[in-house]
C-alpha cells in the first residue's frame, strides 16, 4: 500500500515513524515533511495547504491512503476531494472538521446535545465583547473562533488582559479572519487532560490519555503555545474517568454529528478540564495533538495504519488497540522568541546521534542545508521523546538527551511532567 502523510511537524514525524513500521505500508511519502521525516519517508515538496498539488500527486503516484496531519487542510476539505476521486484517507470531511474549525459551532453543538462545557457567549462586535467582559470581570477566557495555530486562546486573569485580548483579535487583527468572531467563556478550574478516540462515523474507540503543557515557560507561565511538552498516560484519567468521558462527551458527540448529517471519521481530540463536577469539554481538535501524538506513538503496540483504515472503513467495532505497559514523555525544544517572533537558520548539533531504543528525537521545524547541517526552520523545532517504566524515568531519560543537544538558539521548559511526578512521589510517600 502506498501511503501519503500530509504535514511537516513533530506530529507528522511521529505518524510517519509509526506508519513506516506497518507491514501494510509498501511506500511512504510525506508532503512536505522535514529533516527528521526524511529518514523514514520520501519527502515531497508540496505544502499541506496546496490541496490541488496534493490531489495531483496522489493521482500521479497511485497513492492508496492519505493521512492528513494538520487541521487546516481538513477544514479546507481535502478529505472531501480525496473521497471524490476514490482515494481513501484518515481524517474528517470539512462538515465534521468544523468541530475544530469553529469554536462557536462546537459550543452550540455541545448545547444541542447536552455535552458539559463552560458557559459562553459569542461576539462579532468588539464593543459588545468589551462590555460583556466588563460585566463579568476576570478571570475569563477569550478565544478566536477560527483556526489560529493553537495561539488564539487567552486565559485572562484580569479585566485588563481580557480587554487587550479582544483588541488583539478584533482591532489589531492578530489572527486575521479567525479572530473576527470571539468565543468568551467562563474559566474552568481543575486539571487538564488530552483525550483521544478513533472514530468511524458510528463507533468511538478510546486511545491512551495524555497531558499537554500549553504555556511557554516553567510553572505554567507565559503565553499559550502549540504545546511545549506532553506525557502519557495521564494519571488523572483513571478507568472510571475514562468511562465518564466516553459516556458524557465522546459518544454523544459521535452520535450527535451523525444525527446532524456530519458523520465524524478520524481522530477526535477532546481537550478536557477535570473538575470537581466531572469532566468538562474545553475544545475539540479533529487531528492528533502535537506533542501528544509523539508520546502516544511511542506507546502504541497496535498497527497504526490498520487502525486508520478501520476508521475509514467503519470497522472499529471489531478493532482492538494494544499499548505498551510503559510511560512516555516529550520535551519540546523551541526557537528563542517563540511563540512570538523568532529567527530561522540556527545550527543544531548532537540531535541525530540520540535516537535509540526508547528514545527518539522527533523533528518539527527543521531542515538540512546543502552541507548536511541540521538547522532550525520553525517555532517548535524538536520533540525529544523517551519511554520508561514510569513518568519519572521517562522524564529523566528525555532531559538527559535534551542536555546533549547543542543548540544555543533554542529553549525548553524544564518541568514537563511535573504533575504526574508529584502525584507519583506523593503516592509512594503515602
Amino acid at each position: 500500500m502506498k501511503v501519503l502523510v500530509v504535514g511537516s511537524g513533530g506530529r507528522e514525524h511521529a505518524l510517519c515513524w509509526a506508519i513506516a513500521a506497518s507491514p501494510l505500508c509498501e511506500k511512504l511519502y510525506c508532503a512536505p515533511g522535514n529533516a527528521g521525516v526524511a529518514a523514514v519517508a520520501q519527502c515531497v515538496d508540496i505544502a499541506a495547504s496546496d490541496l490541488d498539488g496534493l490531489i495531483a500527486f496522489s493521482q500521479e503516484y497511485n497513492v492508496d491512503f492519505v493521512v492528513v496531519g494538520p487541521e487546516d487542510p481538513l477544514v479546507a476539505g481535502l478529505v472531501d476531494r480525496l473521497d471524490a476521486i476514490g482515494i481513501k484517507s484518515f481524517g474528517p470531511r470539512a462538515s465534521a472538521a468544523i468541530l475544530e474549525g469553529s469554536k462557536g459551532f462546537m459550543k452550540e453543538f455541545c448545547g444541542r446535545h447536552g455535552i458539559p462545557t463552560a458557559a459562553y457567549r459569542c461576539f462579532t462586535d468588539g464593543a459588545s465583547a468589551r462590555d460583556y467582559v466588563k460585566s463579568q470581570g476576570g478571570p475569563i477566557v477569550i478565544k478566536a473562533d477560527g483556526l489560529a495555530a493553537g495561539k488564539g486562546v487567552t486565559l485572562a486573569a484580569t479585566l485588563e488582559q481580557a480587554l487587550a485580548a479582544i483588541d488583539d483579535a478584533m482591532v489589531d487583527e492578530r489572527f486575521g479572519d479567525a479572530g473576527a468572531k470571539l468565543v468568551i467563556e467562563s474559566l474552568l478550574v481543575g486539571e487538564e487532560a488530552s483525550f483521544f478516540a478513533f472514530c468511524d462515523g458510528n463507533v468511538a474507540l478510546p486511545l491512551m490519555s495524555a497531558q499537554d503543557h500549553k504555556t511557554a515557560f516553567d510553572g505554567d507561565k507565559g503565553p499559550n503555545t502549540g504545546g511545549m511538552g506532553a506525557y502519557a498516560p495521564a494519571p488523572v484519567m483513571t478507568r472510571a474517568m475514562t468511562a465518564m468521558v466516553m459516556e458524557r462527551i465522546v459518544d454523544p458527540t459521535v452520535a450527535g454529528m451523525k444525527a446532524e448529517g456530519r458523520p465524524f471519521k478520524g481522530i477526535l481530540y477532546a481537550g478536557l478540564m477535570i473538575t470537581d463536577d466531572g469532566p468538562q469539554l474545553i475544545e475539540y481538535n479533529v487531528r492528533f495533538g502535537d506533542p501528544e501524538c509523539q508520546v502516544l506513538m511511542m506507546l502504541l503496540e497496535s498497527d497504526i495504519l490498520a487502525a486508520m483504515i478501520a476508521a475509514h472503513d467503519g470497522e472499529l467495532d471489531v478493532f482492538d488497540l494494544r499499548w505498551r505497559d510503559q510511560s512516555a514523555l516529550c520535551v519540546v525544544m523551541a526557537s528563542n522568541g517563540y511563540p512570538g517572533g523568532y529567527a530561522k537558520g540556527s545550527a543544531i548539533g548532537g540531535a541525530s546521534a540520540l535516537d535509540k531504543d526508547g528514545l527518539i528525537v522527533f523533528h518539527a521545524g527543521t531542515l538540512r542545508d546543502d552541507a548536511g547541517v541540521l538547522r532550525a526552520n520553525g517555532g517548535r523545532v524538536l520533540g525529544v521523546t523517551a519511554t520508561g517504566p514510569d513518568i519519572a524515568a521517562a522524564q529523566s531519560k528525555a532531559y538527559d538527551a535534551v542536555g546533549r543537544i547543542d543548540w544555543p538558539g533554542g529553549f525548553y521548559r524544564r518541568d514537563i511532567g511535573w504533575r504526574a511526578v508529584a502525584r507519583h512521589t506523593k503516592t509512594n510517600r503515602d
